[in-house]
């Protein structure tokens, strides 16, 4: 695990790193709209929407059935994407996974300094959850130990951080974290968001945030661009979940299940778009020896064959 990055003076001095990033940032691009307060005006309002519970698609699919559009689906056609193409920006890749891999978690970490003489708070969305028992999750962030984010810096120095849910009701909050601030500069204050104390680990959670993670960093792994030899291009962290923090009108009696329509949590699709959950069905997953004996499966059990 890397952890030489230098002390805090050296980083306040030295903004070839932060300089880097904002390069970066604007070769990809992420903002389509050369005026985005003329398109965002002329869009309607934001849409205040209880939870709603729907039927599924077709609630009369059977199985063997396939997609629920008809066939339609089948009719389109394929284009074959080579990542590493000739003349193929490593952006493009970028552009690309994020609108394509969605809707995705959004990490708000919480970190501070070994010092505790900094904090710093910022969206990720490069995060998920991979396992129970114990609660593991993983944050992916963007460059290497050498470009490190503060927020990296401050897990790998301290193996400490928060990781916060957001919600519709701070999401312009949250958002306003990600702004190219100059080292120094507190994301807390300009965001107007309030840190919260917590049991095990020393940086602050946020108090807005309806569901939070104490979090101990278990591992890091650093990896090399396929396209440049020797360039590192992200760290995935690998952390562990030691004390959750759930707001008492949204977790129910038995402490394991969040009320949707409280919650009313955020996502990130492509670009700088984001997904509000607002509307969900149901579907029970099937038990194949009761579905069988129910007839449902006649004629389509069979061996698995190549290609299956």
């Amino acid at each position: 695990m890397a952890k030489n990055f230098g002390d805090n003076e050296q980083r306040k001095h030295d903004q070839t790193a932060h300089e880097m990033r904002a390069d970066a940032e604007k070769e990809i691009k992420r903002n389509p709209h050369p005026d985005f307060g003329k398109v965002q005006a002329s869009r309607p309002d934001f849409r205040i929407k209880d939870w709603d519970w729907t039927k599924t698609k077709d609630p009369n699919w059977k199985f063997g059935q396939g997609a629920n559009d008809g066939g339609e689906c089948l009719k389109k056609k394929h284009v074959e994407i080579d990542p590493y193409e000739e003349g193929r920006s490593a952006a493009f890749n970028y552009k690309l996974l994020i609108s394509a891999i969605v809707p995705r978690p959004i990490g708000f970490l919480s970190t501070r300094s070994k010092d505790g003489s900094s904090t710093n708070l910022a969206t990720f969305s490069y995060t998920q959850m991979v396992n129970h028992d114990p609660p593991i999750f993983i944050v992916g962030f963007a460059g290497g130990f050498a470009n490190a984010k503060d927020t990296l810096r401050n897990l790998v120095d301290t193996g400490e951080c928060t990781i916060n849910m957001i919600s519709e009701h701070f999401i312009e909050a949250a958002n306003s974290t990600s702004i190219n601030a100059p080292f120094g500069v507190s994301e807390w204050a300009l965001s107007g968001l309030h840190p919260a104390p917590c049991t095990d680990v020393k940086c602050s959670r946020v108090q807005e945030s309806i569901f939070s993670v104490e979090g101990k960093l278990v591992e890091t792994r650093e990896w090399e661009s396929r396209q440049i030899p020797g360039k590192k291009t992200g760290v995935m962290a690998v952390i562990e979940g030691v004390r959750f923090w759930a707001r008492e009108d949204a977790i129910n009696e038995d402490k394991n299940g969040i009320d949707p329509n409280i919650y009313r949590p955020m996502s990130r699709l492509g670009g700088i778009t984001y997904g509000r959950t607002i509307e969900g069905f149901e579907i029970p997953r099937p038990d194949f020896k009761e579905t069988q004996e129910k007839g449902l499966l006649d004629g389509l059990v069979k061996s698995k064959t190549e290609g299956q």
